[in-house]
């Protein structure tokens, strides 16, 4: 059996990157946050909590990479307080988040995951859930949602990549 050659590896791949670089141009032009039809990556999507039911909807959230910057002062400070750039205390995903539950003010954030990212930005698709909607307020899964404890679960780092920012995910 003879070993393929590199060119006919890489050429599937070759396909994916340049449909991959065709989303990334056009989602630059688009809004921060923009409300998508269906996710991305729908077997993601899937894995996290997301059903294709009244109630449950996608957006797509742009996050710029790098650290903060403040303002720079002015007047006489020593120079140890002229630090310019500070980096968040939170991953650019729960950004994300909280910029969707912003926005999106009557809904919980569920859950989000990675769809792509170039030199300026990155780019995550939240899923968003309605807790005063009927058809999820019946759902025997997404019930615990419409419980008054669970608000503001985006700014709490109730959510995977909040819980995982806070250090929770593993034992020990």
């Amino acid at each position: 059996m003879e070993k393929p050659t590199p060119d006919a590896e890489k050429k599937p791949e070759a396909g994916l990157a340049d449909a991959y670089k065709k989303y990334i141009v056009k989602w630059r032009g688009e809004p921060t946050i923009v409300r998508v039809e269906n996710p991305t990556k729908l077997k993601r999507a899937r894995t996290l909590g997301y059903k294709a039911k009244q109630g449950i909807s996608v957006v797509r959230v742009k996050v710029d990479r790098g650290s903060r910057k403040v303002p720079k002062f002015t007047g006489g400070r020593r120079p140890t307080r002229a630090g310019r750039f500070f980096t968040l205390n939170k991953s650019e995903q729960q950004v994300a988040e909280e910029k969707a539950s912003r926005k999106y003010a009557n809904m919980e954030v569920l859950n989000s995951y990675w769809v792509g990212e170039d030199g300026k930005c990155k780019w995550f698709e939240v899923i968003l859930v309605d807790p005063s909607h009927p058809v999820i307020k019946s759902d025997g899964n997404l019930r615990w949602l419409t419980k008054g404890k669970h608000t503001g679960r985006a700014y709490r780092g109730l959510t995977a990549s909040g819980k995982k920012s806070r250090g929770l995910r593993h034992k020990g």
